[in-house]
């Protein structure tokens, strides 16, 4: 048996104890969620909470190591949750076919996310599943188990599509066959040596990034070597395809929506696909201050576009109110008025979260043990932009916030966060000691040249080019200022002129009384 201290020394020795770990303590944290769960955002949290105990252990398995493990762990992240809601829902459906007769609401909701799911689960296992076999390797038994999975999830699609005209049960209970059985493969993989490992022996960039990085940096490489980030990346996509389904609509229905909203939208989502997408985002793991660059780009110079887009005035205007059972429309609002919104969005915690990252993450070593791994380089990239998008929501959104706040005070909440942007440049360009230097000498590209002074022009950028995006934001607060003012103007010229005509009307009533 092994003691405390063994035990403890084993759970840190490798990553694949600390993700089951990381299970055990979810299924926990769900399990005392979802036991008392009365209230739909409670469900919703413990949905959210589960999804790191499925990711945990798929981040660090076989998709996480060798070439290419950035694509396969983006695709596993699409492939698993979706996998998992698809069965899950499943098991519901069958439940709700046992204890009543099928109801349409529900079989219609049950086939849109099921034919979503199943979309989803076969692209990503498509991709993720070519990565760690290759084409070399889809003769082995690898590629075998592989290609009886894409055959069981196929057969699992033509349930879905032949599903109209048959009994629900019944099309239920073939379909949940496949996916058990489907499962079963999934789990044989995890336990056979991709053939990647076997024909294509990873370097040390391809262990730390999926990926070489043999030749400088420059212009033409930021424009040409893109290399896409299956996580982020689709998150941008299907934002700007919503949101323009969502403007189509509108107009389709005679309302006018604003072309520069759309445009700031589109803007925005672009400015994070160069972040992390392009030639600048394939780079940017390799010297800090490329790595500056999309960090201003995902924390400042997206999110501000993105906020001036009004996604959620949108999706209010175009989503179809319901009544009796409540639809997106009627959850969105639900969460915009949450408890945890309205924490999130009070100004203080908005600013502590967005101008406290840069200290927390580069001065505490947290940053050189994020670049080590592909899971964590993406959960900070998302840290980035949530952050940002946050922030700038609660100082310059278009969006109503869950706070109504003057925007004297906002201007305020700006103005007091700028000096610690700014302080944080000049720490960078100060320091005599590298940032992460663990990280880069691993990763040694051949051309990265002094690293401090490289990261001394990193700590520049962050100085210089933060401050291009608050005066954006200044900007676009003063106009809205105005603009309410403007309004607030006319409304009382309205209230104005309409409490004079009453009081000529009253004098006019009093005066044919007095005759």
């Amino acid at each position: 048996m092994l003691g405390n201290g063994a035990l403890l020394s084993t759970i840190g020795a490798t990553e694949e104890p600390k993700a089951w770990l990381c299970v055990v303590v979810v299924a926990a944290v769900v399990t005392a969620l979802t036991w008392p769960a009365m209230a739909w955002r409670t469900t919703v949290l413990a949905l959210a909470v589960s999804f790191a105990g499925l990711l945990a252990p798929v981040v660090i398995g076989h998709a996480s190591v060798g070439a290419g493990h950035d694509f396969a762990t983006g695709a596993l992240v699409w492939h698993v949750p979706a996998a998992s809601v698809w069965l899950g829902a499943l098991f519901a459906l069958l439940a709700h076919l046992r204890r009543r007769a099928p109801d349409k609401l529900v079989l219609r909701r049950y086939h849109r996310l099921s034919r979503l799911c199943f979309v989803v689960v076969l692209v990503s296992g498509a991709v993720g599943g070519l990565v760690t076999a290759r084409p070399d390797g889809l003769m082995s038994r690898y590629g075998l188990l592989l290609a009886v999975e894409v055959v069981l999830l196929a057969a699992a699609g033509a349930m879905l599509a032949a599903a109209r005209g048959v009994a629900p049960r019944r099309v239920a209970v073939v379909e949940l066959l496949l996916l058990m059985l489907a499962a079963g493969g999934s789990v044989g993989l995890t336990v056979l040596v991709p053939p990647s490992f076997v024909n294509d022996p990873a370097t040390v960039q391809e262990t730390i990034l999926g990926y070489e990085l043999p030749d400088p940096s420059s212009w033409l490489r930021f424009l040409t070597d893109w290399r896409p980030d299956l996580i982020i990346g689709s998150i941008a996509v299907l934002a700007c395809v919503l949101y323009v389904l969502g403007v189509r609509r509108l107009r389709r229905r005679g309302d006018a929506w604003s072309t520069g909203r759309t445009a700031a939208w589109l803007l925005g989502w672009l400015i994070v696909v160069i972040a992390t997408s392009s030639g600048l985002g394939t780079y940017s793991p390799g010297t800090f201050s490329l790595h500056m660059v999309t960090h201003m780009g995902l924390n400042m110079y997206g999110p501000v576009l993105l906020v001036l887009g009004g996604p959620v005035t949108l999706a209010l205007r175009a989503l179809p109110a319901r009544s009796g059972v409540p639809g997106a429309r009627e959850w969105l609002v639900d969460l915009l008025h949450a408890p945890v919104t309205r924490f999130l969005a009070h100004p203080a915690v908005a600013a502590i979260l967005f101008a406290g990252s840069f200290y927390a993450l580069y001065f505490s070593g947290l940053f050189g043990q994020a670049m080590l791994f592909h899971w964590s380089h993406e959960l900070m990239r998302l840290h980035f932009l949530i952050t940002g998008y946050l922030f700038a929501w609660v100082v310059v959104g278009t969006d109503r916030t869950p706070r109504r706040i003057p925007h004297l005070a906002r201007l305020g909440v700006l103005f007091a966060v700028m000096p610690f942007h700014a302080f944080f440049g000049v720490i960078v360009m100060s320091k005599q000691t590298v940032i992460a230097a663990t990280y880069y000498h691993y990763l040694a590209p051949p051309w990265a040249g002094d690293l401090l002074a490289d990261q001394r022009l990193g700590g520049g950028i962050a100085w210089a080019s933060g401050e291009i995006p608050l005066v954006v934001v200044v900007v676009a607060l003063l106009v809205q200022w105005s603009r309410d003012d403007e309004r607030r103007a006319k409304r009382t010229d309205r209230t104005g002129e309409a409490d004079f005509d009453a009081y000529n009307a009253m004098l006019a009533q009093l005066a044919e009384r007095g005759r």
